[in-house]
This record gives structure tokens, sequence and C-alpha cells, in this order.
């Protein structure tokens, strides 16, 4: 080798030209809900494309380092796992290693399974299933706009660094998390008519790791309570999870009134962050012996819940999860409970009793006004309270399944004609087992 590298001069053109690719399947969004919807449907023989604005695949699983997967099991003496899948294959290859740790979580009102996880090797398990079953990534990625005529879209186009980019499949998933895809195809949506808070979730290290064993949450609470105005914090609940055999902890302790407007994510990540900061100094101030020498070690992307989401052919309600009953389209389910974020200080639960499950129908995924596009996560139809309940990891990674499948089965036809015998024998797994 010489080492000599030669170069030619370009410039752009006065109209870049655009890539072109053609698919089974696109799925518009990179987190949890879209990469299950994408692995499923790879899964099932789909040639798919899975497209976010972002450099990198994992959504808010990854960036806003969540760090708990929740909904994946039922609540009670005996919880069992509702959703399989590609849930068993994560479980199977990150728990060994110790990248996924199971949780038995006891309290007097919750008794379940929930697992704590290396967001880093959760996002390289991603990175890896998708380049094993050939889903092609189209990142950094940003929709400009869909064409949509006769209840179908036809096309959706990006921008990208590399110039643009138009993607033509039969079915499209939209698994945004602010159903980005339905609104640029102009179809109707909801919004929450209160404010719904995100959180910034952050890494911090430093702290006391043997101590730390003794911190009560409740006492942490009581102290947000009494004093945590005086630090400038609105939160008086949240979590503190130390990650067993690590050196750092996850902090769930803030609250973010989440706009809609172009400027206000930005301030959202600046207030986030303050909130943040304050709270390592009232750790610090009021819990010295385990925190006195804490500090951040990563600040996390911030976590929305509840922004836009579609009006569906039927919504889901409350009283529907309430009822527990099995719709006649039931794809997936749940037992999660009611965790509505309404107030700045605290969260709103409903507990449902143990043993409880209930259903999310296909009809509440699929946008009244289209025929080939289908929701997951909370883009999904259900009303304020419901949606709080199903949003979470577990669920989402059901209503992937359920996507992947209806649309695989469904081809060129409306996909909410498809053979629901055939597409519920599909999804039995995550439908009827209690193994």
């Amino acid at each position: 080798m010489t080492g000599d590298i030669q170069t030619y001069t370009v410039s752009k053109a006065e109209q870049d030209e655009e890539t072109h690719i053609e698919t089974d399947i696109c799925v518009l969004g990179a987190g949890i809900s879209g990469v299950s919807t994408a692995l499923e449907a790879a899964e099932a023989g789909a040639d798919v494309v899975l497209a976010d604005a972002s450099k990198a695949i994992g959504g808010q699983a990854v960036g806003s380092i969540i760090g708990t997967l929740i909904g994946l099991y039922s609540h009670g003496e005996d919880p069992y796992q509702l959703t399989h899948g590609i849930a068993d294959d994560l479980i199977e290859d990150l728990e060994p290693e110790g990248s996924i740790e199971r949780i038995s979580a006891q309290t007097s009102e919750l008794s379940t399974v929930l697992f704590q996880y290396d967001e880093v090797e959760l996002q390289r398990w991603m990175e890896r299933k998708c380049e094993e079953l050939g889903v092609r990534p189209l990142l950094g990625a940003i929709l400009t706009d869909v064409d949509f005529a006769d209840r179908t879209v036809n096309h959706l186009d990006f921008a990208t660094r590399n110039g643009p980019v138009r993607v033509e499949a039969d079915g499209f998933v939209d698994a945004s998390g602010d159903a980005s895809l339905c609104w640029e195809a102009g179809l109707e949506l909801r919004e929450p008519d209160e404010p719904v808070y995100g959180s910034l979730n952050f890494l911090i290290e430093g702290y006391d790791t043997d101590a730390v064993a003794d911190l009560s949450m409740e006492a942490v609470h009581d102290r947000l309570a009494a004093v945590g105005e005086e630090y400038g914090l609105v939160r008086e609940d949240g979590h503190l999870m130390h990650f067993s055999e690590k050196d750092f902890m996850l902090a769930n302790i803030t609250h973010l009134e989440t706009p809609l407007d172009p400027l206000g994510y930005g301030e959202m990540v600046f207030e986030g962050r303050e909130q943040a900061d304050r709270t390592v100094e009232f750790l610090q101030v009021e819990f010295p012996d385990i925190f006195e020498g804490v500090s951040v070690r990563r600040y996390g992307n911030p976590g929305i819940r509840q922004t836009r989401w579609i009006k569906s052919r039927d919504q889901l309600t409350l009283e529907d999860l309430r009822e527990g009953y099995q719709p006649d389209d039931a794809v997936a389910r749940g037992s999660w409970s009611v965790e509505l974020h309404d107030t700045p200080e605290d969260v709103h639960w409903e507990h449902f009793e143990d043993g409880h499950v209930y259903y999310i129908p296909l009809s509440c995924m699929v946008p009244a006004g289209a025929d080939n596009i289908v929701t997951v996560g909370r883009c999904v139809d259900a009303d304020t309270q419901a949606l709080s309940a199903i949003r979470v990891m577990g669920i989402c990674i059901g209503m992937g399944a359920a996507a992947a499948l209806s649309l695989d089965l469904a081809g060129s036809d409306p996909v909410y004609d498809v053979d629901m015998d055939e597409l519920q024998d599909r999804l039995y797994d995550n439908l009827e087992r209690t193994d």
C-alpha cells in the first residue's frame, strides 16, 4: 500500500437523483414496536424495510434508557408469559450473558415478572437479528411525503443526507410513536385533551453500591414530597434501580410536559437534563450516606408516553380493559396496569385483579380511512387511560407480531378483511398460552 488517496471534484445537481426501493412491508419507526414488526415479518418470509429518522435502531427502548421491560407477564401468584415470538429469542439470547435480568416484582398491589436490561446489548441484539433475517435498515431518514389515494398508501418519500429515497410497498406499519405516517397521509388522529407527561431517564454512578441495598424508595418519595420543590423538582414518585453487579443506577424520577411544536422537543431535552441535575443534588444532600459522591453517567433522550394516535375502526377503552373480554379480532393481550402520567407530581395507577388479562383487537390498530396501514405501540387507538396501560414494551412486542402477520396474510387486500381464524392460529402463543 502506498497511502496515496486520489480525489475528484463533485457538485450538487439541481435535483438529487432519487433512490427507489421496492419491498413487501415498510415499517416506519425502529423502536421496540417497529423492530418487533420487522423481525416477525421477515421471519414470515417478507422483504422488509425498517425506516427511522435516527441513525441507529432501538428507539426509546435504547435512546431513552427505559431500562425495564414490563408488560411481558401476567400478574398474580403464578405469573405466566403473555407474549412470545421475538420476546423468547430476546430472553434466550441475552439472559445467560447477564444483559437482561429477570426480576420477580412483589408489592402489595402488583405481583409479576419484569426484566432490567442493558440498553447497549439490547441494541446490538436488535441489529444482529435484523442482519440475520435480512431486514433492510433505512436510517437517518426523515419522512417528507406520503402518497395516499383511494384508502391506500402507495409509497413514502424520505430525505436522507445522501439524497431523497422513495419506498414502495404492499403494506405499511406506523410504529413512529406519533402516528407520523398517518398524519402525513391526512388521516384523522386523536390527541389527549390534557397533558400527559414524559420523563428523561438517566444513569448515575459514584454512589455506595453496597449501602444502596438498604435504600428505601418510600423514604425517597417522602422526601421528594416534603422538600423536592426546594430543589426545583416536580415529581414526587419515581424509581431508582441499581443494576445487579454493576456500578451504575437508572433514575426515572422526572416529569416533562410533552410538546408537539418543532422547537418544543429541544426545550424538553434541556428541561429534562436540568431536572436530572437537580435530582442528583437532592440525593447528595438528602441521602449522603449513599449518594454523597454521585454524578450523572449518561442522560437519556426524553421518553414520550402519549402524543398523537390514530382514529381507528374500533377504539379500545378502559372499560374494555376492565372487562377483559376477548373480542373476535383479538391479536395481542396484556395485563399491565393503567399508568397515567397526567400530573407533574405523580402517576395515576389502576391495578387489575390477579390473573386478569385483556386483549388488543386488530380493529384498534387499523386507521378508519386506510386499507394497507397497521399501527403499533402508542400509535394505536385507545382512550387515554387504556393507552397508558398498553403502550409498554411487552405488549408492544405482541402488537408488532400482530401487525406483521396480518399484513403478511392480507397481501394486497385490505388488512381488516384478513382471514381472522388463520391469523389467530398463527398468533396462538400470544393469545392462548398460559405456561
